[in-house]
This record gives C-alpha cells, structure tokens and sequence, in this order.
C-alpha cells in the first residue's frame, strides 16, 4: 500500500497546466463528461497516429481542441481533408457545438512517456520479449537526451501463468522535486492470456521559472517609482526651516574634536620615535664586530709571531749555558 502520487498532478500550478481549462457552476458534469468522451472517440479513431495529448478550452459556446501527436501527416491527410472530417465528427459527439481544431506535433517521441509506453505495449501484443522490448525503450530515450527512466510491467509477462511485475531504470528520476521535468505515461497490452500493464517515467530535466522581461520592466519602474518618492521626501524636508541648534552640544562637540586630534598627533609622533630607535639600534649593531676584526686580527698574529721568536733566541744560549756548566763539572771531578 505504497500512497503513490501521479507524477503530473503533483506539478500541476507549478511547472505544469491543466489539460482542460474552463470553469462552469451549473454545467460543470455535463463539461467533464464532454472531455472524457472527447479524447475517448479521439484515441479510438486515431490509434495509430500516435497521439500523446488532447488539451480542451471552452469559451462560451466555443470549444477548442489542441491534438499532440507524433504522426501528423496521419491527422491532418492531403491537404487538411482529415482536419476537416475530425472536426465534424467531434462536433457530432458533442452534440453539434462548434469546435476550433489544431493539431501540433511532437518533435521528439523518444521523450514522451506515453508513447514510450505504447511502442512497448505494442511489441508485447506482437510477442517480442518483454525484456528485449524494455531495455531498447530505454536505450532510445537515453539517446534522445533523458537524464533517467523507469519502466514497469505487470501482469503474465512471458505468458507465465502466475503473474508478477518487471522493474529496469536508468538514471535517475526525481519524483519528490517539483522543478523536475517528469513524464508519466500508461498503457496497457491486450495479449491472448490477459491485460498486461506499462508504466513509464521519463526524466527530461529541471525547469526554473524564467522572469519574463514584462515582469523585469514592471520592478524597474517600482524601484523607480520608489527612488523618486524617497527625493521627493527630501526635498520636501529640506524646504522646511531648519531647527535652532544649541551652542553647548557644538562647543562639546568641538572639543571632542580636539582631543582625537591631539591623540592621533601623539600617536603618531610615538610611532616615528620607536621607529627612529629601532634603525640606530640596526646600525649600530651591524657596524660594530665585523670591522675591528678584519682591521686588528693580522696585527694579533704578527706580535704573537714575534714574542714566539724572541723566547726561542733567549732559549737558546741559556740551554747553552746549561751544557758548558755541566761539562765543566764534569772535568774538574
């Protein structure tokens, strides 16, 4: 008990028209009868052209009929003969009202639910496989530019005597966005053991409600209409006399002036202050080490160079003096 919800009524006011659009109080049974019986004679007479979509107006006494089909050329004939004999059969079944016929044609049956619906059915009724039948549906209507489709068959598919139900999808189908374009159809296949049913969605795309530029001309002047109202105020406010203003609160207001003058100076004589002792403190720190080591190392080495050669010769005739005194010694023992 799924609650299911007819993909075309949940968008009807939204991206979606009625497909009888009239109003009665008194007649309203008699219209809707009319309608039923309309499209009734219309599928029976013309089966085969391939008719998706009957819409019907009513004004006054007047009705005008809008046939969707994908096969023109079998409505119309040679000529408009065919036009003009549905037209007088329509008015028989309507009991001799006069009818306004047109007849428009559908450029891309790949993407109409119903007549998706009824190639499939017809397949069925000529015994191709059910499968087969299915999946070249949606193989086509991928082709034609469709962002999803969903097929289902019920009843006894394959001539099986239980009946069941066959579901394939592509894609996907949103069918709780109202903005998404969704195609519904449904027919049925008249086969030897029984009825077997077709649905089918089709997803063709989103669609916004486009701003009609009339609308955006509307808004201009608004908009306009409102900047001159708003002038037309000022002008009016300015032309009044001026209220007397107090000599305090401009005194105070002077004053306050002062101050955040006197607070920016400050501050910003601040700023050059620190920025000032920050370059002297660079430049002294960058001055200092490297030029007295390059200057005064050399001299460093020499005297140390010297020292080291003065202590040798002072070395030697002391070791010297060492030697002869030990010889001496030597002899005298």
């Amino acid at each position: 008990m799924g609650r299911k919800v007819h993909p075309m009524g949940f968008r009807i006011g939204v991206i979606r028209d009625w497909q009888s659009r009239w109003y009665d109080d008194k007649h309203y049974a008699e219209f809707i009868l009319e309608d039923i019986r309309l499209r009734k004679a219309v599928q029976t007479k013309y089966g085969d052209a391939g008719i998706a979509q009957i819409d019907i107006e009513r004004q006054a006494n007047k009705v005008s009929v809008t046939v969707h089909t994908s096969r023109p050329g079998i409505v119309i004939g040679r000529g408009g003969q065919r036009v003009e004999e549905m037209r007088q059969y329509l008015e028989n079944v309507l009991g001799g009202k006069k009818m306004q016929l047109d007849i428009r044609e559908i450029r891309q049956p790949e993407l109409d639910a119903y007549l998706v619906a009824r190639s499939v059915a017809e397949q069925m009724e000529r015994r191709v496989a059910y499968r087969r039948a299915m999946k070249q549906a949606i193989f086509r209507t991928m082709q034609a530019g469709a962002k999803g489709m969903k097929i289902l068959c019920s009843g006894r598919l394959g001539g099986v005597e239980i009946a069941r139900r066959q579901l394939m999808h592509q894609g996907r189908v949103p069918l709780q966005t109202l903005r998404a374009d969704v195609d519904y159809g449904f027919t049925e296949a008249h086969t030897t053991l029984g009825r077997i049913g077709v649905k089918v969605w089709i997803y063709r795309g989103d669609i916004f409600p486009a701003v009609e530029p009339a609308d955006e001309a509307a808004k201009t002047e608004r908009i306009a209409g409102a900047a001159s109202g708003a002038t037309m105020a000022a002008a009016v406010s300015n032309m009044t006399e001026a209220p007397v203003k107090d000599a305090s609160t401009d005194a105070a207001a002077e004053v306050k002036k002062l101050r955040a003058r006197k607070k920016a100076d400050g501050a910003t004589e601040a700023k050059a202050a620190e920025k000032s002792k920050i370059e002297d403190t660079a430049d002294k720190k960058v001055a200092k080490p490297r030029a007295k080591k390059v200057d005064v190392a050399p001299a460093k080495i020499k005297e140390a160079a010297e020292e080291k050669s003065t202590k040798t010769k002072a070395a030697k005739p002391k070791a010297e003096m060492v030697v002869k005194e030990t010889k001496t010694k030597g002899k005298k023992e």
